[in-house]
């Protein structure tokens, strides 16, 4: 188990941060460990909320529905969205008309021999000094842009990062319904090892009690009795592990879904078994294209990147942009006011940028080849991960077969070395035989029936229809 948990960690988080690298620049020096990545997975973590007093029942569907409002993975990727409202916003204000208010009011006194203006007329004493003397001006500015080819270009890019962000955001979800999944089911199967560890304690307490009495007896040696306490003390060491397994991953689920520290609750659905209704994978992938939220958002980024490389290109081309203004103006000495505008058009040609105009172009072509092969490597990897969903659902459905009846046999096994040694016909080595026997096949059925609802979660986020595949999958649990 320990095995499986760590590769989901490893897993989730690749993909988080494979999706967060071309946002960041990420490259391969900083890509952590697989230790360091679980660690840093937001998905494993939440936003707690309020405790609520006595012993809370948690369902499935309750720990997801809480997960989805609570876990930092989720409250993250909704906040990437505001931002890239924001980023839309400041392009689009390169295409909005822009209007203000100027208002002054001037003082001053001049040397007009400072400025160069000397005056040496015969018989006049021209003065250098002017003023003091004061004016105001108060205007309303509009300034608006006509033509603007890298603006119009960069905000259809805006737009369509935002579109990615909303999509990434709707992925989100998924991944925290995943992650919640995994959680939850890891404590049904947990909860689910302790019951079989108690049982299995109580079986092997009344071989070691029935050996006991037959070696006090004289019928069987004391080894007997002491091969029966040994398998006594581990089935009880188990249950001690079970225990604190359970506690631990109850912890795990807690931190995921957001619950406030301390609060108590209990694991309401048990380990449910419903066969799944197969499709072929070419209805899964039909399906996964479609639905995938990380797909439309990495066809988005796609997109996003084009208009990123028009709009460098569009440096190349001419801007027109128009001002105005209108206002009072006047002396202060006189208190007279008149009407004065200002009205401007500006066309602007580019003609040498030193080259900052193809470094861009440069840029903007890269950027848009990786986005492109993104795009590609994650068609793949959905191909991948539909039908590794399927293989895994399919196998685990047989395994859950399997390993119910091998419990029956298991079962009847201890029954019928019990008997023989009760009659004196074998020792406590088959015995305690049967017990392992008894203890391995209650562990494969546990792990098989937790391997086959996960995998039913893996195809629901391999579809793209996480929330709504848990409800239909697990119905009436």
């Amino acid at each position: 188990m320990k095995l499986r948990r760590a590769a989901f960690f490893h897993a989730l988080t690749v993909f988080v941060l494979a999706a967060a690298a071309p946002a960041f620049g990420q490259t391969d020096s900083m890509i952590p460990t697989p230790s360091e990545a679980a660690s840093q997975s937001p998905y494993q973590g939440s936003v707690p909320g309020e405790r609520v007093n006595g012993v809370l029942p948690l369902s499935l569907q309750d720990a997801i529905d809480r997960g989805l409002k609570q876990n930092l993975g989720a409250l993250l990727s909704s906040e990437d969205i505001r931002s890239a409202h924001g980023e839309r916003w400041k392009e689009l204000s390169a295409l909005l008309p822009t209007t203000s208010a100027t208002s002054y009011v001037d003082g001053s006194k001049i040397d007009l021999a400072e400025y160069g203006f000397t005056f040496n007329v015969p018989g006049f004493a021209f003065p250098s000094i002017v003023g003091p003397f004061g004016y105001y001006d108060a205007r309303a500015n509009v300034s608006q842009s006509i033509f603007d080819w890298n603006a119009i270009e960069k905000t259809h890019s805006a737009t369509e990062s935002l579109k990615a962000a909303q999509y990434t955001y709707k992925d989100a979800r998924d991944l925290v319904v995943l992650a919640v999944g995994y959680n939850y089911l890891l404590g049904i199967a947990d909860e689910a090892r302790i019951e079989t560890a108690e049982a299995q304690v109580k079986s092997a307490q009344a071989v070691y009690d029935q050996a006991d009495e037959q070696v006090k007896a004289g019928t069987s040696p004391a080894i007997d009795a002491l091969r029966a306490q040994v398998e006594l003390k581990t089935r009880m060491q188990q249950l001690i592990e079970a225990r604190n397994n359970f506690a631990i991953q109850k912890l795990q689920l807690a931190r995921v879904i957001g619950l406030a520290p301390g609060q108590e609750f209990n694991l309401t659905d048990k380990s449910p078994y419903a066969p799944f209704a197969g499709m072929t994978v070419e209805e899964a992938e039909e399906k996964a294209y479609a639905s995938r939220s990380d797909y439309q958002a990495a066809l988005a980024q796609v997109r996003a990147a084009e208009y990123a490389r028009k709009a460098a290109t569009a440096e190349h081309f001419p801007t027109l942009s128009a001002s105005a203004d209108y206002g009072l103006a006047g002396s202060t000495d006189t208190l007279h006011t008149n009407g004065v505008f200002d009205v401007r058009g500006t066309l602007n040609i580019p003609i040498f940028a030193g080259g900052h105009t193809h470094g861009d172009v440069l840029q903007a072509e890269a950027q848009l080849r990786q986005s492109r092969e993104r795009l590609d490597n994650l068609r793949a990897q959905i191909d991948a991960d539909v039908r590794t969903a399927l293989f895994n659902l399919q196998s685990s459905s047989e395994q859950v077969a399997v390993a119910r009846d091998n419990i029956h046999l298991a079962d009847e096994t201890l029954t019928q070395s019990r008997d023989r040694f009760r009659a004196g016909v074998t020792d406590t080595v088959e015995v305690v035989q049967a017990e392992e026997a008894v203890a391995s096949a209650h562990e494969n059925y546990i792990s098989s029936l937790y391997n086959y609802n996960y995998s039913k979660i893996s195809l629901a986020r391999a579809l793209g229809l996480a929330e709504q595949g848990v409800k239909d999958y697990f119905k009436g649990h």
